[in-house]
């Protein structure tokens, strides 16, 4: 699909007269629509869901630029296409970045929000490097802790060998054949990454505008995240009005997969509360 002048791979399951959700996958330049394909197809027996690789990631074209403002924008072109006036806005990780930026500029058109695994600014970033120099999951090398999160890679060689080496961090029950398909599954687009965390991040925060988010708001954590921790998910809760805040006891980054039934019930539960569901 031709969105904002960039090729972007966009897949949508469900009815088609039914409620939309719009989910943005994570990890620019290695994320795809692959995970929130997986984590929501689930939701296409009630719902419209929409999953997409975004521009700089996956099957999608690197036509520039890779900012949160683009991103934000090729969002609501996909929203437009589709002809939806509202939309239910859903992320996790640095697609939970573009969920809260898209809800904070188009309030308007988000009937819910369903966030995972986030963060509003990057206040606690120290702490996966601490966590990461300090794991007992193997030795991580002092060159790949030295790039967490700062966006200074020269090829996309050297940042699949740095996503070979964090991999083992992210999940609460550590299985090393998973992390191998994983690899072998990704497209690496170092250049996304290095605009993703070298340029957007340094001046990210958006704790100021949580305030002004009104549509309802679920924020979801593993409690063993080690990259976006419960703290972070807690700022979120405590400034965008009457947002609930869920804590998986036995998952990591990624609830959504580490805990899936108890995820989608919590989901489903929270959008039949917001109206969107009934």
């Amino acid at each position: 699909m031709k969105i904002n002048g960039a090729e972007l791979v966009v897949e949508a399951f469900g009815p088609a007269d039914a409620p939309a959700m719009i989910v943005h996958h994570g990890a620019p330049g290695l994320g795809s629509r692959a995970e929130p394909k997986r984590s929501f197809g689930p939701f296409a027996d009630r719902m419209r869901v929409i999953v997409f690789d975004a521009r700089g990631s996956g099957e999608s074209s690197d036509d520039e630029p890779f900012t949160h403002e683009q991103w934000v924008a090729d969002v609501d072109a996909i929203r437009e296409h589709f002809g939806y006036d509202k939309i239910v806005m859903a992320g996790g990780s640095y697609g939970g970045f573009i969920a809260l930026e898209y809800a904070v500029a188009h309030p308007d058109r988000v009937s819910a929000l369903v966030l995972r695994d986030t963060a509003a600014d990057t206040a606690f970033d120290h702490l996966a490097v601490e966590r990461a120099r300090g794991t007992d999951r193997g030795v991580i090398p002092e060159w790949v802790i030295d790039r967490i999160g700062t966006g200074r890679f020269e090829s996309n060689d050297q940042l699949r060998e740095y996503w070979r080496a964090i991999l083992p961090l992210y999940d609460h029950q550590h299985d090393a054949a998973k992390d191998e398909a994983r690899l072998a599954a990704t497209r690496f687009h170092y250049r996304t990454h290095n605009a993703a965390f070298g340029q957007n991040m340094p001046r990210y925060d958006l704790k100021p505008k949580l305030p002004s988010i009104t549509c309802p708001t679920l924020v979801t954590v593993g409690r063993h995240d080690w990259r976006t921790p419960v703290e972070a998910s807690q700022v979120i809760a405590d400034l965008v009005p009457d947002a609930e805040l869920v804590v998986f006891e036995k998952s990591g980054h990624s609830p959504q997969l580490e805990e899936p039934e108890k995820f989608q019930q919590v989901v489903r539960d929270f959008l039949a509360r917001a109206g969107v569901l009934r």
